[in-house]
């Protein structure tokens, strides 16, 4: 049978006893000498995009928590007030929580961008620690609560699954 010029399958070569062999094979699935694209990287490519976008998330939510924090503290009136709830504290107090978890959110969210493995780690605690504290001001914004709540369990996700070192970013 004749190989046809689209076949990728290589030919067998025959030793000096008329046997043939098999091809020895590499590690990337391809003949010896043989060029081409090889198999596809091992991260997954929705990993890695969502840990940018998680990135994207994570600045912003960043800078949105800074504002939160900033209308907590200059107007107390900007939020209804709340009778009696577990978690009490003021919105001052709120404010000065916001606005911290903002700063280092934002700092947290450009290292997730440049592919610093520090920043990963980092946010994946700090959006552990926003959905934490957004659980506990849901009295106050409930629907904003909710909405935040998700978007740090995505952010989790992202950065728990991607893979930098199959996309060669730095540590």
């Amino acid at each position: 049978m004749t190989q046809q010029p689209h076949s990728t399958q290589q030919p067998h070569s025959t030793s000096a006893g008329g046997e043939e062999k098999p091809p020895v094979w590499n590690d990337a699935g391809q003949a010896p000498g043989a060029r081409g694209y090889g198999p596809p990287p091992s991260g997954s490519g929705l990993a890695a995009g969502g840990a940018v976008f998680a990135g994207v998330l994570m600045l912003m939510n960043g800078v949105i928590a800074i504002l939160q924090g900033i209308s907590a503290l200059a107007k107390d009136d900007v939020y209804t007030r709340v009778g009696s709830y577990v978690y009490s504290i003021n919105l001052t107090g709120w404010g000065v929580i916001l606005l911290c978890l903002g700063a280092v959110g934002v700092v947290t969210g450009l290292g997730i961008l440049k592919s610093m493995g520090w920043a990963r780690v980092c946010g994946i605690v700090l959006a552990s620690l926003s959905a934490i504290l957004q659980f506990m001001f849901l009295p106050y914004a409930p629907i904003w609560s909710v909405i935040m709540i998700a978007v740090d369990v995505f952010v989790i996700w992202a950065l728990a699954v991607y893979d930098p070192k199959a996309s060669g970013a730095r540590q």
